[in-house]
């Protein structure tokens, strides 16, 4: 069985004015997600700025997720590292406070090889019982899970179950999906590319646009899987505009920027992130003018 089909957030995590975790508004943002339909709940991912959080912090947006949703919907915790031994220290924390699952990035900046991935994930694997979707996003990290290994890994390890994509390389995709002949499942880590996946036997996406916009990016998903795959294609078409937007400049900046317009006050950004560029903000209002969301 799948940890989630449809739409899960890739959730941001807010700030108080001094840049401390906001528990009371990550705990508004949960049920204002819930409330839209998100099938599942990815907290401390990139979107949540979980490499500028501190280990205690991390650990503890995990526990009061899990606690604040309470088998509503999947939980699915981010714990990858680019220190094999800390994705391991992260996973175990998150699978003691009762995640769903955990998203394990490729370790970024080492730069492994593919026999080294397999060796990284196999580890973080083995050190839990809860299934692992593994993250690959090469634009953040400079490292590639290639089709084969991703197979492998999902082959090899029980609980090695999903792959998030975020690579934007659909021939790469199509590569996994035929190698995988099902025994793993693939996510779009691209909300511009959600039906496409989907088509390709995809279970669908952990998401950026769910942050403000969760009830549409589900029913992108709900679409296609009611075999409505005409309304799939003008949904996803009706929100590249908004796509656009939310990555104009690296995520989660944009996301974060359109939270706060949408009045939900979820404060700034942890350096090395700065504020918005003054001369995209009104391009983001517009786009959120444009798909109702403001």
């Amino acid at each position: 069985m799948s940890v989630f089909t449809g739409a899960g957030v890739a959730i941001i995590t807010p700030f108080n004015e001094d840049l401390s975790v906001n528990y009371e508004k990550l705990g508004e943002l949960i049920e204002f997600q819930i409330a839209g339909g998100t099938d599942a709940i990815v907290i401390c991912g990139t979107t949540g700025e979980a490499s500028t959080l501190t280990h205690e912090e991390h650990l503890e947006c995990i526990r009061y997720t899990v606690e604040k949703v309470n088998k509503r919907v999947p939980v699915i915790a981010g714990t990858g590292s680019n220190c094999t031994e800390t994705a391991v220290y992260l996973s175990q924390e998150a699978a003691k406070y009762g995640a769903d699952a955990l998203l394990v990035v490729t370790p970024y900046y080492n730069k492994a090889t593919q026999k080294g991935l397999i060796k990284h994930f196999t580890t973080v694997a083995n050190s839990v019982d809860v299934p692992i979707i593994m993250y690959n996003v090469p634009s953040r990290t400079g490292c590639n899970i290639m089709p084969a290994t991703a197979v492998t890994l999902a082959k090899e390890v029980k609980n090695i179950v999903g792959i998030k994509e975020a690579s934007g390389n659909i021939a790469q995709v199509a590569k996994l999906m035929s190698l995988a002949d099902g025994c793993l499942d693939v996510y779009s880590g691209n909300d511009d590319q959600i039906v496409p996946l989907l088509s390709l036997g995809g279970k669908g996406v952990i998401s950026v646009l769910s942050n403000v916009a969760p009830k549409q990016t589900h029913d992108i998903c709900q679409a296609f899987f009611d075999g409505n795959t005409a309304l799939a294609a003008k949904l996803q078409l009706e929100a590249i505009p908004m796509c656009d937007a939310l990555f104009c400049e690296v995520n989660p900046i944009p996301v974060k920027t359109a939270v706060n317009l949408m009045g939900m006050n979820v404060g700034g950004l942890r350096g090395p992130l700065s504020p918005m560029e003054e001369e995209n903000v009104p391009k983001l209002e517009a786009a959120m003018k444009k798909y109702g969301i403001l």
